[in-house]
């Protein structure tokens, strides 16, 4: 009875706006970063899988360093591929990723460049990037947020708990439900803050184990933290 008191009881759920005002006084304001071209930053997102920021910059900078292109990355094996991102960690299963990705844009093309994605209409471009191999919804999104600067909200693990907890999306909702319904509530000239905001504060505070909620700026509408209360 008590779980059921609380979310009965919790006050509506923060508005996209709201919340990043809040989370912008703890963490301070967003600042787009400069953009890669749209390639680099495609390869640059599947080396960040399951892994850390230090490790996947230091795979793809091994990258650019030890191959004179995409091309010659292409045409690479994918033992030398392996070798060459192993600090991003599951080389054996990106290095396959990021040579038959390379090999679908070669086919389409007859070269390797995406700049053509900054021009698509965000859904199309959401499309083409998707049916890649081994390019879901939160790839995507991630290229076409940073490469494009379209407002395309990916959802990672740090946004997905985040959101969870706050009540902006149910309790079972998917990770890739999580971008449609997330999508509608999220202004578009909020999306890179949203995003990176929230995966400030899901890597500092709102943690997936131990979250540190006594210093939780958002604690009166954690639903987590209202069942305990």
């Amino acid at each position: 009875m008590k779980r059921h008191r609380a979310w009965e009881n919790s006050p509506r759920p923060l508005s996209p706006r709201a919340l990043c005002r809040r989370l912008r006084k703890c963490y301070g304001p967003v600042r787009a970063r400069q953009r890669r071209p749209v390639l680099d930053q495609l390869i640059a997102t599947i080396l960040s899988q399951h892994t850390s920021d230090r490790n996947s910059h230091a795979a793809f900078e091994r990258v650019r360093d030890g191959f004179r292109d995409w091309e010659a990355v292409r045409q690479a094996s994918v033992n030398r591929i392996a070798t060459a991102i192993r600090s991003a960690g599951l080389s054996n299963q990106k290095a396959p990723r990021i040579k038959a990705i390379l090999e679908d844009i070669h086919q389409r093309h007859g070269s390797l460049s995406l700049e053509f994605l900054r021009d698509w209409p965000d859904e199309e471009a959401m499309e083409y990037l998707c049916r890649m191999p081994g390019v879901g919804p939160k790839t995507a999104a991630c290229v076409l947020l940073f490469a494009c600067g379209k407002p395309v909200l990916p959802v990672d693990t740090h946004v997905h708990r985040v959101s969870r907890r706050l009540g902006l999306i149910e309790a079972r909702t998917s990770a890739e439900k999580a971008h449609t319904e997330l999508a509608r509530q999220v202004p578009r000239e909020l999306v890179l803050e949203f995003h990176v905001q929230l995966i400030r504060h899901g890597r500092q505070v709102c943690r997936a184990r131990n979250p540190i909620c006594d210093a939780c700026v958002l604690r009166d509408r954690c639903l987590d933290w209202l069942t305990r209360a």
